[in-house]
């Protein structure tokens, strides 16, 4: 790899030997990968994804601390993935015990550690950083050291910047030295679309089930999605914002999607439209039989798959404001329509603390409470990671928590209905 002078002394050990073991790693990670050179960070704001004070993660503790003495902190303020655990949700003695006594103990010390290190705030763990009140929302072309699959793959599809699917320390790294690797998504290349996916159905495909379909085909691949524009327009509006989070979080995580273009929709597809095509590209069609083989794919992995639910989780990755009052109306007429005065399944919202905040100061909030809905800050992940909880059956209308727990997805349409009317799944 060629280095600048600047970077060749950061590897010497003139600004000392931490920094220079930030490097080397850095370098080390660039090169199985072919990059030739490091780039700096230019983004304002860092994004981690290690949120969680596991007590398995002895070494990240260990690496933090050694940063933190040796000065070695970000040198961008950054935000951080959701935190694990909230006593409003809901959760048994067991279940409790579990969580503080052997999985998320040292969370105060680690949340500690991120302040020193660079946090921006204590309201600043959310996967979806990028929201206006969250306030970490990267320029187009902005190069980045985030992770976290579906905040990267946002950043870089409706955003316009730069970032590669960065693992949970790479992310650190590549803030406290200043640079990053350049290769893959960072690239003009590697930007290209190597799939044309060409969407016929009859309405407005589910998101989550679109961006799971897509993210399973062509796995870590760039897709440039056609059609899809009919359904939701060429405006990169709050609704398409909303839309657009939900969509990249299924193709990040039922495949490996970093990237995607959307024609007439997403800055660079506007900009570059076909010249984006690189040479030889597949062809994936998705029509309504399509959305459907790929939805009874999903494999229900309950002990009995008869169960009633015993809780439903929303906002993976969390919810937007505007979602949190669409929802609050379409609950509102779901329990009117069924004769219920509070949610049957309890059920929990999960937003940014930001979005809380702003959602508090609306009518919607009180609303939403007298429909018992619970609304939280929590990870749905990290809270279903609890083997005892994994054991629970939760429905969830998030592709992402589907795949990485024992969660049932629905549509929202099936949701609404379970949770305000109840039934067989």
């Amino acid at each position: 790899m060629k280095l600048t002078k600047e970077q060749q002394e950061i590897l010497d050990g003139k600004k000392g030997e931490t920094l220079a073991k930030v490097m080397k790693t850095l370098i080390q990670y660039g090169e199985v990968f072919g990059a030739k050179k490091m780039v700096p960070v230019t983004g304002k704001y860092n994004h981690l994804v290690t949120s969680f004070g596991l007590k398995a993660l002895g070494p990240v503790y260990d690496l933090m601390e050694q940063l933190i003495s040796a000065g070695n902190v970000s040198q961008q303020k950054f935000s951080a993935d959701p935190r694990p655990i909230d006593k409003n949700v809901p959760a048994n003695f067991l279940q409790k015990f579990i969580f503080n006594k052997f999985m998320y103990s040292r969370q105060e010390y680690y949340e500690e550690q991120l302040r020193k290190m660079g946090l921006m705030d204590n309201d600043a763990f959310t996967c979806t950083c990028y929201m206006d009140e969250v306030g970490n929302k990267p320029e187009k072309g902005d190069v980045l050291s985030w992770a976290e699959s579906s905040a990267v793959v946002y950043a870089n599809s409706v955003l316009g910047a730069r970032c590669n699917r960065n693992s949970g320390i790479m992310d650190i790294m590549g803030s406290v030295v200043g640079y990053v690797p350049y290769f893959g998504l960072l690239t003009d290349e590697g930007r290209k679309a190597t799939w044309v996916v060409e969407i016929k159905t009859t309405q407005k495909p589910e998101a989550q089930l679109l961006g799971s379909a897509i993210g399973m085909k062509v796995m870590e691949e760039v897709p440039y999605i056609v059609g899809l524009d009919k359904w939701i327009g060429t405006e990169l509006n709050d609704e398409n914002r909303t839309y657009l989070k939900d969509f990249g979080a299924a193709t990040a995580s039922n495949g490996a999607v970093g990237l995607y273009h959307i024609e007439n929709l997403t800055p660079e597809a506007k900009e570059k439209g076909k010249d984006l095509l690189a040479k030889n590209v597949q062809t994936y069609v998705i029509d309504d039989a399509e959305l459907e083989r790929v939805y009874k794919s999903y494999p229900v992995i309950w002990k009995n798959p008869n169960a009633k639910p015993k809780l439903c989780f929303m906002g993976c990755p969390h919810m937007s404001l505007q979602q949190l009052k669409d929802w609050t109306d379409k609950i509102e007429e779901g329990l009117k329509i069924s004769g219920n005065k509070k949610v049957v399944i309890p059920t929990v919202f999960t937003a940014s603390p930001a979005v809380l905040k702003e959602f508090e100061k609306t009518d919607y909030a009180v609303r939403l409470k007298d429909t018992g809905v619970i609304t939280s800050y929590i990870c749905p992940l990290m809270y279903m990671n609890n083997p005892l909880c994994g054991k629970m059956p939760v429905i969830t209308s998030s592709n992402k928590l589907r795949t990485y727990t024992t969660a049932r997805y629905y549509t929202d349409d099936e949701i609404l209905e379970q949770i305000t009317k109840g039934g067989n799944n």
